[in-house]
This record gives structure tokens, sequence and C-alpha cells, in this order.
């Protein structure tokens, strides 16, 4: 590819000082970086409703509003919040590190900057952002009802389908103002085995915690429950937990293990143990007895 046909990483540089800002933006375009420049946290906030910039360079400590709140701000807007903010501080204090942290930051460097090592700090986040988003877009294209949520019940991004669910059920639904209740909120993160109904919509829906993918940050899959729907019939008739009824739903719609490990979020290993109890109260032997039990119990529904 020649070298106009490469993109180059866009950086917002958010710093009051002008020989900050100049000391950076020829290091940075020297580096074959684009750079954008704001100086205030306003004003950065306007420049991000334009362009999202891959990585974000923010001076803790500026009048008006500071970095940290400026931070907090930029992450709770969706389609922003997998962009790395790096915080640059004269203050190496333990309080205004952990502070830059809590407010969304990915790292921290203290001034007089050093390039080389401020480029090197960049070169890792524009790596490990490219590959967050991949997985992203990944996410969204097979059609997966995902979304992430902070320890406050925030949500921070939902693949178009989770999206589009919480929108049918809830009216002026917007994503960066979504939250859980409180009281919800205060349950998620110790819910790894259990599911969180999403009450007040116009719709039955539910979370079910897959997994913690940051230090605040939860992955849940989405699920529109359906009122007598094949899973409560076999509950109901077969004698099953809501779990092994799942199980034997797509067991009877042709699912491998393996599809069904993915469409539920568990594990083979937990499919496999599933498919043991539902034999044994079932009085069956294999999946192919329990299949056809199932698919003769479902043609039976009225």
């Amino acid at each position: 590819m020649s070298e106009q046909g490469i993109r180059r990483d866009i950086v917002l540089i958010v710093d009051d000082s002008p020989e900050t800002l100049s000391f950076l933006t020829d290091a940075l375009d020297q580096s074959g970086l684009t750079v954008l420049v704001a100086v205030d946290g306003a004003g950065a906030l306007e420049l991000l409703d334009q362009i999202t910039p891959d990585l974000v360079l923010m001076d803790a400590i500026m009048p008006g509003m500071d970095g940290f709140e400026c931070c907090r701000r930029l992450k709770r807007l969706g389609h922003l919040a997998h962009v790395p903010v790096i915080f640059m501080t004269g203050l190496s204090e333990t309080e205004h590190v952990v502070k830059g942290l809590d407010a969304g930051g990915v790292d921290y460097v203290t001034k007089p900057i050093v390039a080389e090592e401020l480029m090197a700090r960049m070169r890792v986040h524009l790596a490990n952002s490219r590959l967050t988003l991949s997985a992203r877009i990944a996410l969204d294209a097979t059609g997966r009802f995902l979304l992430a949520m902070d320890r406050q019940g925030r949500l921070l991004w939902a693949t178009p389908q989770a999206a589009s669910l919480l929108a049918a059920s809830f009216d002026g639904f917007e994503a960066e103002r979504f939250a859980l209740a409180p009281e919800l909120a205060e349950r998620l993160g110790n819910a790894q085995d259990g599911r969180l109904a999403l009450a007040g919509g116009r719709r039955r829906l539910e979370l079910t915690y897959l997994s913690r993918t940051g230090p605040d940050e939860v992955l849940l899959r989405l699920t529109e429950v359906e009122e007598g729907g094949d899973e409560g019939f076999l509950k109901q008739q077969l004698a099953l937990t809501a779990r092994e009824a799942e199980v034997l739903v797509w067991l009877a719609r042709g699912k491998p293990n393996r599809d069904i490990s993915e469409i539920l979020g568990i594990s083979p290993r937990t499919v496999n143990k599933h498919l043991e109890q539902i034999f044994s109260k079932l009085g069956v032997e294999n999946r192919a007895s329990a299949t056809a039990l199932a698919v003769r119990a479902l043609g039976q529904r009225g």
C-alpha cells in the first residue's frame, strides 16, 4: 500500500499550555500521526461531537472543566467509550493517578514529557484499542445480543441488536443515559450465576452475566423472555430447571453442544453437565432419545 493510502491514527491533545501543545504537535506529527488540539475540556467535547480520534492525550489540571471530568463525560458517550485516554500531569501523587484511572484513563505520563516514552505507551494503547474495536465489530456482525455495564449499572456499549431490543422496550432509550435501577446495579457484581430482570419496559427482558471484562466492566447477554415459550413449556411439562429447559430446546432444534454453549453463554463442559441431568430426569440414555421426547412434547402444545 502506498504511503498516501495508509490511514494515519488521529490523536486529540487537550492541554491549556501553548508550550506543551507545540512540543507534542511537532513530536506526533513527525511520528506520522494526525493531531487535533483543544485547549480545555469543553472545547474537547465539542470537537468530539464532530470526530472520533484513536487516542486522547489529556492534561489533568486545566481551568474550568479539568481533565478528569472531561474524561468521565467522554466515556459516557457510547461511540467514544473505546477510545484510550492517557493523562498528562505534573502530579505524580498516588491519589491523582488513581483519580485519572477511575475517570476512565488507561495510563498517565508525568511532565516534563519524554517523547520516546510517550510514543511507546501510545503504541501499546493504540494496538489494544484496535483489538477491542475489532472484537466489537465482530460481535456486531454476528448478531449477538450483548452489552457491557459498569459497577454503577451504566451502559458502556451494546451491540446493535441489543440496543435495538432496549429501544423497542424502553421509550426514549438513549445509550449514553441508560442505567439500571440502583437495586439491580448493586446485584450486578454478584450475578455470576444468576439473571437480572429489567422492569419497566414494554417487553420482558433479562440480563445474564457472562464475564467481567475489566475492573469496571461486566459483559452481559440480553434476552427477551417469551411468556409461554418453548423453554417455559418444557420446564413445566418435564420438571426441568430453567437452564435445563433452555439446553433441551436448543437440542431439539438440532444444535450441537458447541453452538448451544455459544448461544447460552456457558461452557461446553457445562452443557454436558446439564445434558446428564436432563437424561437422568427424562429417563433416557442419549441425546437422540432426549431430542425425540422434547420434539414430541413440543408438538403437543395447544
